[in-house]
């Protein structure tokens, strides 16, 4: 039979949809509301059905279940994987959707909480229906040019104090968008790829999990900015690849080319400072390089707190690595950082405490090694496009 919808209930936070021979009950939840999360686990008592669907991915739902979660974090391999402008991400948005949740006394995702330890309750099968954040994060990036890139990264830096402005009636507000959505409401107005990549494809991905859940009876648990488009890839019955939608786009044409042209055009404008000025114009240009790479690289890692090794480290790695596509300042002076600060449990155990303030992210020994990452690569970068314009000078 074809889907159809039928609203069985007066809340307007629950739908019940059919589709061939199952009853979904599509719950749309704010993620730190305390009526979100009562609403969740009383349906599921009473309800008592075969499936939950959950708006977490495998990740986070091994997460939730683990209290000691941080004490398993490899912050060298973050580095060496190339993740860890990633997991800073990630801690951004876990610092504002807790700092929210602490000011109106409830837990981030309470209501995911309460969905499972609901459905362990009832016997019900749980199934994690998001997308992986990594790989929804990563499709995101991928699909952004470098200003739009940095776009996103000052938002998200600039919106770490916004939770301390919201009140309770603006939680309500809040279930007509999801949590990325709330943070990066002025990018995502100029750029479809984040309104795609984080809602669209969710709904679809969402969908096609809930849709395909084990099952007659399924309850599914999802943020209220998803329901509308669950709803309508459910009831629409097209097909949905996921195996599309987990893939990660391949670098773009502009990014290789930035990728590999800087470098050589740099190293051919040496050149041109021997061939046409000379020794001493080749010479200054060298010193230009070194100096404005190293100076802004080693300004990073001061301002991100480092230990002087680390500082060392940045202002002689920057000059190097700005002319190699395969390494960058800050993975250097990252490694440095963790090696010369390696985290402690203590560390560890304390990131969830720590990411709601400022002054945490640089006291935390772990955070702080993603600051050193971050800013170190920013500095390179800034000193690459300070040297450039100072070295064609020399070219009369």
């Amino acid at each position: 039979m074809n889907p159809q919808e039928d609203l069985t209930t007066n809340n307007s936070m629950v739908d019940t949809i059919y589709y061939n021979d199952k009853q979904i009950l599509l719950i749309g939840t704010a993620h730190v509301s305390k009526h979100s999360a009562r609403l969740v686990k009383e349906i599921i008592n009473e309800q008592k059905p075969d499936t939950v669907c959950v708006e977490l991915c495998d990740t986070r739902l091994a997460s939730m279940k683990d209290a000691d979660k941080w004490r398993n974090m490899d912050i060298v391999k973050v580095i060496k994987e190339k993740k860890a402008l990633l997991l800073f991400i990630n801690l951004l948005l876990a610092s504002f959707q807790k700092k929210m949740a602490d000011k109106f006394g409830i837990k981030p995702g309470q209501e995911m909480i309460n969905a499972i330890a609901a459905a362990e309750k009832t016997n019900a099968l749980i199934v994690p229906s998001d997308r992986e954040i990594q790989i929804t994060l990563s499709r995101v990036w991928r699909g952004m040019g470098l200003w739009e890139k940095f776009k996103l990264m000052t938002s998200l830096v600039f919106s770490f104090g916004a939770s301390d402005e919201i009140e309770e009636e603006d939680i309500e507000k809040m279930k007509q968008e999801d949590i990325l959505q709330t943070l990066l409401a002025d990018v995502k107005k100029s750029h479809p790829i984040i309104e795609k990549s984080l809602i669209d494809e969710r709904d679809q991905f969402l969908a096609e999990k809930i849709r395909t859940a084990p099952g007659q009876k399924i309850i599914a648990v999802v943020g209220a900015a998803h329901a509308p488009g669950i709803k309508r890839y459910i009831a629409s019955d097209k097909p949905i690849d996921l195996n599309a939608l987990n893939q990660i786009p391949l670098a773009g044409n502009t990014g290789k080319i930035l990728k590999w042209g800087i470098p050589s055009a740099i190293m051919l404008l040496f050149v041109a400072g021997f061939v046409m000025e000379g020794k001493n114009a080749g010479t200054d240009m060298i010193w230009i390089w070194i100096a404005a790479n190293g100076i802004f690289a080693g300004l990073g890692a001061v301002l991100a707190l480092a230990h002087p090794f680390t500082i060392i480290s940045s202002i002689i790695a920057a000059p190097l690595t700005s002319l190699n596509p395969m390494i960058a300042a800050g993975w250097v002076s990252g490694l440095v950082e963790a090696f010369a600060r390696k985290p402690k449990v203590k560390d560890l155990e304390a990131i969830p405490h720590d990411i709601t303030t400022i002054k945490g992210f640089w006291k935390n020994n772990v955070t702080r090694i993603l600051l050193v990452v971050i800013f170190t690569n920013l500095g390179s970068a800034i000193g690459t496009w300070t040297a450039v314009p100072l070295m064609l000078k020399l070219l009369n």
